[in-house]
């Protein structure tokens, strides 16, 4: 079977959103998938309830049962960079032990969808010499990347294009997220794709993540890449 990673050229891109839908509209094809968040931080407290924002999100919008020990690995209080989170509370993030649960889970269910932290640089230990990057390579999986459509969006998303070129990264197209139409984002957007020509989807700006959810991406060259990479494989 055929897993992938969705990835961010920053935090706060959206990789979340497009995790959940990616899962939802394959979910609907009949596939069984599951995504995996390895590394999260900041915990949400509300009304003395107290949650991580990624993984509730999958729980809420999956259209199949998920077994919330599949979905997370480390999750840490503090809204920050993972090393640095976790320091706070006095742990390691351990690559291995990564890399073995999406290999488990990559036995249970026909796709598995690991979503990033932050940036592909982000790093996962004190001394910075490991970082996500690094589990992606490791992992030997494919790649989505999300990225903004606003001011800032070329450089960003032509640097970590680069990056994953470099490194021999398979990528399978590129979300768009946050859309608002304006004639600049139509022109980042062309202009990305004149540099790396990869199947993609444009994602509207949404007030609410409910409302994003609801949004068809079956017609774009994104999802047709990722439902006839599965198809085929399946």
């Amino acid at each position: 079977m055929q897993h992938f990673w969705v990835i961010g050229t920053d935090t706060d891109v959206g990789k979340t959103c497009v995790t959940t839908l990616l899962m939802r509209q394959l979910q609907l094809q009949g596939i069984r998938v599951t995504p995996y968040k390895p590394v999260q931080t900041g915990e949400v407290i509300e009304g003395g309830h107290t949650y991580y924002y990624d993984t509730t999100i999958y729980e809420t919008y999956s259209l199949q049962s998920l077994a919330r020990a599949n979905l997370n690995d480390y999750s840490f209080k503090e809204p920050a960079s993972p090393h640095f989170a976790a320091q706070l509370e006095g742990q390691q993030i351990d690559i291995q032990r990564i890399l073995q649960q999406i290999n488990r889970l990559q036995k249970m269910v026909d796709i598995v969808i690991c979503e990033g932290a932050g940036g592909i640089f982000v790093p996962l230990d004190a001394k910075g010499e490991e970082t996500f990057l690094d589990v992606i390579m490791q992992s030997q999986l494919p790649v989505v990347v999300v990225t903004r459509t606003k001011l800032g969006t070329i450089n960003h998303t032509l640097l970590t294009l680069e990056v994953l070129k470099s490194r021999g990264i398979e990528v399978l197209g590129i979300a768009f997220n946050g859309d608002t139409g304006s004639a600049m984002e139509r022109n980042n957007i062309e202009t990305i794709l004149q540099h790396h020509p990869k199947p993609y989807a444009v994602i509207p700006q949404y007030k609410e993540i409910s409302k994003a959810m609801d949004h068809s991406i079956t017609n774009t060259s994104l999802f047709e890449r990722l439902y006839q990479y599965e198809t085929k494989i399946i």
